[in-house]
C-alpha cells in the first residue's frame, strides 16, 4: 500500500511570508484562465476582447470566493456558523463548496453580462471551456494538502493509499471493524481510495477534454453550458462514490453524499438545457 508523501504545505517560505501550495493551486487556475480565454479570442471569438477577459476574471474570482464559502456555510454546516456567524469569515481555516462556488460564478457573470451589454449564454458558453483546467489544479492542491481523502479500499489494489492526515478518523473507523483494525495495526494507516486524483483526472482533464472539443465548431448558444454543467455534474457523482463523505454529515438519503445529491440537478438541468437550446437556437461561435 502507497503512503502518502506528506508535502510540507508551504511551497515557498520568505521569512514571514507563507506561499502554500493550495493558494498556488487557485493561482495556476486564474492563469489557465487567461492563457485558454486568449487563444479563444485570437482563435476568433469576436464577442471578447483581452481587456474583458481580464474583467471577466476580476467577476469570476469574486464569485468563486463569496460564493463558495457562503456555498459551504448553507450546504454543510449552517448550524455551525449560525451560532458562530464571524467564523464565516474565516477562509483561511477551510470550508470552500464547489457547488456553492458555481452558483457565485453564475451571478458574477450575470453582472458581467448585464454591464456589458452580451447574452448570458454568450458568456457563460465563452467561460466554460476555460473552467475545467482550474478545477484539476485545485483538486491537486487538495491531494498535496492530503485532505478531502477517499474512502476505504482493499490494501492489496494498486491504487490503495494510506494518509496520515486522516489518523483521527482511521482509529475511530477501525473501532467498529476487525478487518480495518488489523490493517490499521500493519499499515498504520487505513488504505483509502486517492478519490482527490480521481477528481483530477474526471472533473479536470477529462471534463475539459470534452468541453473544449464541443466548443471547437459553432453550436446553438447555451449548449456549451450545459455540456460543461452535465458533464461536471456526472463526474463529480461518479467520484464521489470513492470520496469519503464528511464526517459530520455522513451520507444522505439512498446513500448518496452531500455531493452527490448537489450534482444530481446538475446532470437533469445540463441534460434538459442542452435539449432545449439545440431546438431554439441556431449555431454559433
Amino acid at each position: 500500500m502507497l503512503i502518502h508523501p506528506q508535502f510540507d504545505p508551504v511551497a515557498i517560505s520568505l521569512g514571514p511570508l507563507a506561499i502554500r501550495w493550495y493558494a498556488l493551486s487557485y493561482i495556476l487556475a486564474f492563469v489557465l484562465f487567461i492563457v485558454l480565454g486568449r487563444y479563444r479570442i485570437k482563435a476568433g471569438n469576436t464577442l471578447f476582447t483581452k481587456e474583458m477577459l481580464d474583467d471577466l476574471l476580476t467577476w469570476g474570482v469574486l464569485g468563486v470566493i463569496l460564493g463558495g464559502r457562503l456555498g459551504y456555510v448553507l450546504f454543510y454546516q449552517p448550524g455551525v456558523y449560525l451560532e458562530h456567524p464571524l467564523n464565516i469569515l474565516k477562509v483561511w481555516e477551510g470550508g470552500m463548496s464547489f457547488h456553492g462556488g458555481f452558483l457565485g460564478v453564475l451571478v458574477a457573470m450575470w453582472l458581467f453580462a448585464k454591464r456589458r451589454g452580451l447574452g448570458f449564454w454568450q458568456v457563460m458558453d465563452f467561460v466554460a471551456p476555460l473552467v475545467p483546467l482550474g478545477l484539476a489544479s485545485g483538486r491537486l492542491g487538495n491531494f498535496i494538502n492530503g485532505e478531502l481523502w477517499g474512502r476505504i479500499t482493499d490494501p492489496q489494489k494498486f491504487w490503495a493509499m494510506g494518509f496520515p492526515q486522516a489518523a483521527y478518523e482511521d482509529v475511530q473507523m477501525a473501532a467498529a471493524n476487525p478487518q480495518w483494525q488489523q490493517w490499521l495495526a500493519e499499515y498504520s494507516a487505513l488504505p483509502r481510495h486517492p478519490s482527490q486524483l480521481y477528481q483530477f483526472a474526471l472533473e479536470g482533464i477529462a471534463l475539459f477534454v470534452i468541453v473544449w472539443l464541443f466548443s471547437k465548431k459553432p453550436r446553438p448558444t447555451g449548449q456549451v453550458s450545459m455540456v460543461f454543467l452535465a458533464g461536471y455534474g456526472i463526474f463529480r457523482f461518479i467520484a464521489e462514490f470513492a470520496r469519503q463523505p464528511d464526517d459530520f454529515l455522513g451520507l444522505l438519503g439512498f446513500g448518496l453524499s452531500m455531493g452527490q445529491w448537489l450534482s444530481l440537478p446538475m446532470i437533469i438541468l445540463g441534460v434538459i438545457g442542452f435539449i432545449y437550446f439545440g431546438k431554439r437556437n441556431k449555431p454559433t461561435l
